[in-house]
């Protein structure tokens, strides 16, 4: 039975956590005064459809089921979890714990508050115990880190259980030991925030330079790095301790005017928002979006390629989920391996899947295939290996963006040495292509073929009787450029 996560506040952020849970198997139950809000959140979960699936290489679960309750009670009633984003008020807050605690006071309670300290939502809850900040980022479905603070008065067991949850839907839990106003990020983010505002005020930079300065130069260092860690880079051999040489008594000079505040006046409005209109109004909010999402797929893909940053979440949260999938059962037909979704990056100018990404395919499914016979990762660090001697792809329809894909392998033939595989990349129930290989048992330290050990040939044997039994694809065997029968 699926899990329920209860959202009070279905804006921006709420409507990004809603998403984040639906598309992780998790039933949610939405409570939100605004008449909009369901049209509002349609289209951020159209957007997380969209963005979501093409982080995972292995099959998104089944989505939840999402309601829209009349009140908080009828949200959080049956609820696992529950996440509070509403307006940053206080008293609003306090109102919201309040209502949610009269039915359900020891389901934990997560606030997405930017600024408030878990010690200040948690005056007089009926059960602070279960209060907490969990503060996301935008968008919330995409971007892995959520701050959680918790106070003294929090259940440190509760909390271990909320990071739990929290990976669980892919996120990264940052838990912050010590509550403080407006928690870590944010607190960097105003720095930069406020010598922004001097900068576009003074006539230095505009909104539009500025953020190129970010986008062009270190943004493209603090995505994979970080900040200390770019700047023990900067410091060369010497490291960090050469870095702070270097360029601690910049601290003393002038540079910035983080310790005075421009007045906050309709001027200042109205010249920020007319530079930013200028910058970006060509594009709608939604337009800019899916802009977003498109480059945060193509950062985050290519750091989990080098199993780096935000890169390692998503690998983490891929093997969570193979690790908890049923595995394949030998039955009447080909055994399913792989579930993929066709990315940005797999498509060519003609919109269509290109040619290597039908390998990397059946690559994946191969690969799931020897996992599951044992021939994982563990088992090539002993020398041995599987390799493909063989290929011959036959492409037999269209995939385009967004398709999922069904990788299925079909054993025809299994010795010793040698796995004849037969390949099929499924668009539904119709091929897209089929592969056919050959792969050889390999010691890896003599570069020469050599038998598999017992522990795997006994996996692979009774795969292969059972599929003995199927009929022989009839493009096996076939010769590049042979005609159909």
């Amino acid at each position: 039975m699926a899990r329920k996560a209860a959202l009070i506040g279905g804006g921006v952020i709420g409507g990004g956590w809603a998403a984040r849970f639906l598309l992780n198997g998790w039933d949610v139950a939405v409570f939100d005064p605004d008449p909009e809000a369901p049209r509002k959140l349609g289209e951020v979960l159209a957007n997380a459809r969209a963005a979501l699936p093409a982080l995972s290489d292995g099959p998104m679960p089944a989505e939840g089921r999402l309601v829209f309750a009349g009140t908080i009670t009828e949200a959080v009633e049956g609820a696992d979890y529950v996440q509070e984003s509403v307006s940053e008020r206080l008293d609003l807050k306090h109102r919201v714990f309040a209502q949610i605690q009269q039915v359900a006071p020891d389901v934990p309670i997560g606030s997405s508050t930017s600024g408030f300290k878990p010690s200040e939502l948690q005056a007089g809850a009926a059960n602070p115990a279960v209060i907490f900040v969990a503060h996301p980022f935008n968008p919330v479905y995409l971007l892995p880190l959520a701050e959680v603070v918790p106070s003294a008065l929090s259940d440190p067991g509760l909390i271990e259980r909320v990071k739990e949850v929290l990976r669980e839907i892919g996120m990264f839990p940052l838990h912050v030991r010590k509550e403080i106003d407006a928690h870590i990020a944010d607190r960097f983010l105003e720095a930069v925030w406020r010598e922004a505002l001097w900068l576009v005020k003074d006539g230095v930079a505009t909104t539009e330079e500025i953020d190129e300065a970010i986008r062009m130069g270190f943004g493209l260092r603090w995505g994979q790095m970080g900040l200390f860690e770019t700047y023990r880079v900067a410091g060369g051999e010497a490291g960090m301790k050469h870095f702070m040489a270097q360029f601690g008594p910049c601290l003393q000079w002038p540079w910035t005017r983080l310790t005075d505040v421009p007045e906050f006046n309709d001027e200042l409005v109205d010249l920020i928002a007319g530079q930013s209109d200028a910058q970006s109004g060509m594009h709608t909010i939604r337009e800019l979006e899916r802009i977003r999402d498109q480059n945060l797929i193509g950062f985050l893909r290519v750091l989990k390629d080098r199993n780096w940053g935000a890169g390692q979440v998503l690998l983490a949260h891929d093997a969570r989920r193979r690790a908890a999938a049923p595995a394949p059962v030998v039955g009447e037909g080909p055994l399913e391996m792989a579930r993929m979704t066709v990315l940005p990056g797999w498509i060519d100018y003609n919109g269509h899947m290109t040619e290597s990404r039908y390998l990397f395919a059946a690559s994946e499914t191969s690969d799931a295939f020897l996992r599951h016979i044992g021939a994982d990762v563990a088992y090539v660090g002993t020398g041995f290996s599987y390799y493909t001697a063989e290929t011959h792809i036959m492409h037999l329809g269209e995939a385009k963006l967004g398709d999922a894909l069904t990788g299925t392998v079909q054993v025809l033939m299994a010795d010793e040495k040698r796995l004849h595989l037969f390949i099929r990349i499924l668009k539904g129930d119709e091929p897209v292509a089929t592969l056919e290989q050959m792969l050889l048992h390999v010691d890896m330290a003599r570069g020469k073929t050599c038998a598999a050990p017992a522990a795997i040939l006994d996996r692979v044997r009774p795969i292969a009787q059972a599929h003995a039994a199927l009929p022989r694809p009839e493009a096996a065997g076939r010769h590049v450029g042979q005609g159909r029968a």
